[in-house]
């Protein structure tokens, strides 16, 4: 890997596109490298991983609404839409947005943390849909979704977005188009147009996961990459984009960044030293991303598997007084108490709320000793007293230690979990700790092929036929020697009548 300095440059600078990040992005897109047999294999899992929440959540309010505006742009040939049949196609931009709303809807795929969160996952379902329209055979996806995760991995390894405010899908607009950029064996002229265009329209603000949080959460992810599919469109028809758009003197970096400083004529040193694959070294960054064993926000999956080892320790749960979390930043100010959120807690908060409130997964985790995508979040499951009462005990607090952890750079002491201390009406206490959540590739019982498959089957039981989740499992495991025109056979259909209709809208 190589560093590449980022930082602000005066229009009068000249910058040429050769010192350009989104050029050298387009470059490491450009590069016809070969995908390593560890990285194919782990994008297989994650095809599966999200063909089993997509389908879970296929008839929830956001993904039956994006499906319904999707539906409304028939295209024979086009790319396939989750629950629908295989042989009916629609336009790529528009599958992209309902099947990346249905796989984002549950918070259940995979996830990267570093200077900033991101679900690389959400950069499958727009490439996919371009490979599907341009009959792209299987090896060509797996090109496509390789730079995909690269791109996405190394932006979110650099560049903090949180601390400005700016929702993570900024990285995933240029990560999905140069994924897409690969995909098409586009020149590097392209892609770098495309991946300006897609970074332009994405900068979104993160009011979206504050407050009272909507299911707009699940969109996001998909609007970004429905932008990325029609940035790559512009660009191979020759249209070009803002420029430079990371570091020109109106740039993203200058004014929504941390690239200005107080006089407008002034521009600080290198802010960000993004890393990017040199030529010819392979495109390895999956490797690096983990997925979620339980429907919830990344750092409350060592959390709850920490409240299912410590449950058995406990007695009365009504003999709790007070359960402090000592954790990272991250997970203090964003899911826990130092958000000052008060709907994370209401019982009344509705479940993208809840699935931000470590303190309310905590307490049911820890009560019930198991987690559901649907029951762990009912409002019946929210509302009852004991529940309640035991929730508004849990406190977290900012740790140092586990602040520096979040955000170390070797791998092996990386943690996204705490350190908890549980006191009891009498003055015991109960305290342990969990560092990654068992499924992590450090965890106890990192996860492996069988438990993508295992995934896949819990979640779509009773929403697909036994024959054609079998049929699904065997054709995207021979992924790489799919052929051209062959990838809407990565569908999975519902029956006949299972899908819910949306309401109606403009489209």
């Amino acid at each position: 890997m190589k560093m590449h300095d980022v930082k602000v440059h005066p229009s009068k600078a000249l910058l040429p596109r050769e010192e350009q990040l989104a050029w050298k992005i387009a470059a490491v897109a450009a590069d016809r490298v070969a995908v390593q047999k560890p990285v194919a294999e782990m994008i297989i899992n994650r095809v599966i991983d999200n063909a089993a929440v997509a389908i879970a959540s296929v008839n929830r309010q956001a993904p039956t609404s994006a499906r319904a505006m999707a539906m409304g742009h028939p295209r024979k040939g086009g790319a396939t839409i989750f629950g629908l049949a295989n042989n009916a196609g629609f336009s790529p931009e528009w599958a992209a947005w309902a099947n990346g709303t249905a796989v984002r809807e549950l918070d259940m795929h995979d996830t990267f943390l570093a200077a900033d969160y991101s679900h690389p996952g959400d950069n499958i379902p727009p490439i996919l849909a371009v490979a599907q329209t341009m009959e792209r055979s299987g090896r060509d996806l797996i090109r496509g979704i390789a730079t995909g995760y690269e791109i996405q991995v190394d932006l979110v390894r650099a560049i903090c977005l949180h601390e400005h405010k700016v929702d993570h899908i900024a990285h995933l607009g240029p990560s999905a188009a140069a994924g897409i950029g690969t995909l098409l064996g586009l020149k590097q002229e392209t892609i770098y147009q495309a991946v300006q265009q897609a970074l332009h329209t994405t900068v979104t603000f993160r009011q979206s996961r504050k407050g009272e949080i909507s299911t707009w959460k699940a969109f996001a992810p998909a609007h970004a990459g429905k932008l990325a599919v029609e940035a790559a469109d512009r660009a191979m028809r020759g249209e070009g984009a803002p420029s430079p758009i990371y570091e020109g003197e109106d740039s993203v970096i200058a004014w929504v960044l941390a690239g200005r400083s107080n006089r407008d004529d002034v521009y600080g040193p290198t802010y960000y030293q993004v890393p990017l694959p040199e030529k010819g070294e392979a495109k390895r960054a999956i490797l690096d991303t983990y997925t979620k064993e339980h429907s919830a926000e990344y750092q409350s999956q060592a959390l709850i598997d920490l409240a299912f080892r410590m449950r058995e320790k406990i007695a009365d749960f009504d003999a709790i007084e007070k359960v402090l979390i000592h954790t990272s930043h991250h997970t203090h100010y964003v899911i826990g108490t130092g958000a000052n959120d008060p709907q994370k807690m209401d019982p009344k908060s509705s479940r993208e709320t809840l699935d931000h409130s470590i303190m309310y997964i905590f307490t049911v985790a820890l009560q019930d000793g198991a987690w559901h995508h649907v029951d762990s979040y009912a409002p019946r499951r929210a509302g009852r007293a004991d529940t309640v009462r035991l929730w508004h005990k849990v406190e977290t607090r900012e740790d140092p230690e586990w602040t520096r952890r979040y955000h170390s750079v070797d791998p092996d002491e990386k943690a996204f979990g705490a350190r908890v201390e549980i006191t009891f009406r009498d003055g015991t206490t109960l305290v342990d700790e969990m560092a990654v959540a068992n499924a992590h590739p450090l965890g106890a019982k990192p996860w492996v092929r069988e438990d993508y498959i295992g995934k896949f089957l819990t979640m779509t039981e009773g929403l697909i036929t036994p024959r054609e989740g079998a049929r699904f499992l065997e054709v995207v495991q021979d992924l790489p020697r799919l052929a051209a025109g062959e990838l809407h056979l990565l569908n999975v259909a519902m029956p006949r009548g299972a899908l819910a209709e949306g309401k109606p809208g403009i489209f």
